[in-house]
């Protein structure tokens, strides 16, 4: 179902947040707009419902369903906006599903807006489930955004979650919390970029509970300006399992970033890695694109650019 209330400026956000140049055809969405449904659309295997109190919605994949999609944007363009949205997500057995999710904040008003997402993964058996959340924000009246993620990856199942923070939010408190089944698998690419007066906190466990349970966390960020930046990623490996949590960063012009990778093992037959680097552009680099005919504002963007794709 779709009504009026998507305007062609939000169509250019939400293909920004969550590759929708155009409402889609044949896939499952939800998309929301200052706290109300502005469309939805289920399929013979996703089926999205509002829950009875109102708090969010259930989007629910059939056992087996194998190539599909569903987009559950969230949009905010009215300023002083405060909302919370908890939405679950139950994947039967053997399902191969990709979510899109996304948030984008423009505010052109005086006060701030803010969204808080709770999201619930619970995932069964054997399932293949990749998970794209893309935050934005426009205005400078104040664009806050808290998400939490919480994930039960169910035994021989593989999560596969891209996170990333493209501009324009004033600050972010993002919390993500795992457990992995037996031959569970946990992927995380986290992507950040901070400028301003910016300030973005990350922080992450994941509990490798299942034999053979595996993890890889990769997060790269860009601090400019006077923005800061924390991440916390931890493993906790409470069997025979492995995880390695790699995170990079750039820091530029008077920023700060703090890295604490964190690993625990209360098994002996539990393999887990962290390391961490923060540094400035390479001035060799830069001086490179520049004899290519490249300003140095635009061989900044270009190193940037490859360093966080």
């Amino acid at each position: 179902m779709i009504d009026n209330k998507l305007l062609k400026g939000d169509m250019r956000v939400l293909d920004m947040i969550a590759s929708m140049p155009e409402i889609p055809v044949g896939s499952a969405f939800n998309i929301r707009k200052n706290g109300d449904k502005a469309a939805r659309s289920v399929t013979e295997n996703i089926d999205i419902r509002t829950k009875e109190d109102g708090s969010g919605i259930d989007i629910i994949v059939k056992a087996g369903t194998k190539g599909e999609k569903a987009y559950i944007p969230v949009l905010l363009t009215e300023s002083g906006l405060d909302e919370t949205v908890a939405n679950d997500f139950i994947i039967g057995d053997g399902a191969e599903v990709e979510i899109i999710a996304g948030c984008g904040i423009c505010n052109s008003g005086s006060c701030g807006s803010s969204h808080s997402g709770v999201h619930t993964f619970k995932i069964g058996k054997g399932c293949r489930v990749k998970y794209v959340e893309k935050h934005y924000g426009e205005g400078d009246a104040g664009t806050v955004m808290n998400p939490t993620t919480v994930i039960m990856v169910g035994e021989d199942s593989v999560f596969d979650m891209e996170s990333s923070q493209i501009r324009g939010i004033s600050s972010t408190k993002r919390n993500t919390v795992a457990y992995l089944a037996a031959g569970a698998r946990m992927n995380v690419s986290e992507r950040l970029v901070t400028h301003g007066t910016q300030d973005a906190k990350s922080d992450m466990e994941v509990y490798l509970n299942g034999k053979d349970s595996s993890l890889q966390i990769v997060s790269r960020s860009v601090a400019q300006d006077s923005s800061s930046q924390m991440f916390h990623p931890k493993a906790i490996g409470n069997t025979a399992c492995s995880a390695h949590i790699q995170c990079d960063a750039i820091i530029m012009d008077t920023a700060s970033v703090g890295s604490i990778p964190e690993i625990q093992a209360n098994s002996a037959e539990a393999s887990i890695i962290h390391e961490a680097a923060i540094g400035r552009i390479n001035n060799e680099q830069l001086l490179k694109l520049q004899t290519l005919g490249l300003t140095a504002e635009e061989a900044e963007a270009v190193i940037i650019e490859g360093f966080l794709s």
